[in-house]
């Protein structure tokens, strides 16, 4: 899996939540996925077509990070995942794809995205919609975790 086109995302991730939510993120050491099992309690989930690769991210959020994350951007905390945490993450996941995307058009690769799905609860599923190595990347937090997975076609 190319590098270049992993670290957008990732830069992308610490970006919108440091501006958007005042927050730092630290990252950890990426590593192969090979179960559909999430992380965490909450997951953005979005495909990516272009002519070059076709793939597809998730970003997963423990409970008490994305209520956290929504504390300080809307000034809310519904002490539980509710519709508007599931909504916050599905713009979350765009803002991440729409800041890797504008990385990745300077560097002359070129996709559309698809809308993000949401899957909530302990123990949820991420499916990926492409065939070809999950790479999982973990970020810490005082407040719980987030990971990102990104699998691109072989």
């Amino acid at each position: 899996m190319n590098v270049n086109f992993i670290n957008p995302f990732l830069e992308s991730l610490l970006n919108v939540i440091s501006t958007m939510a005042n927050m730092k993120l630290n990252p950890g050491k990426p590593k192969i996925k090979t179960d559909n099992l999430a992380k965490g309690d909450v997951s953005g989930l979005i495909g990516m077509v272009g002519p070059q690769t076709k793939g597809s991210l998730s970003i997963t959020f423990e409970q008490g990070l994305i209520l956290e994350i929504m504390q300080n951007m809307l000034g809310e905390n519904p002490g539980e995942i509710n519709d508007e945490i599931t909504d916050l993450v599905g713009e979350i996941t765009n803002m991440v794809t729409g800041g890797a995307k504008n990385i990745l058009g300077e560097k002359g690769y070129d996709f559309e995205m698809a809308t993000p799905v949401v899957v909530a609860g302990l123990g949820h599923r991420i499916s990926h919609q492409a065939d070809g190595m999950k790479i999982i990347m973990p970020f810490t937090s005082p407040h719980g975790s987030a990971y990102i997975e990104i699998c691109f076609e072989k």
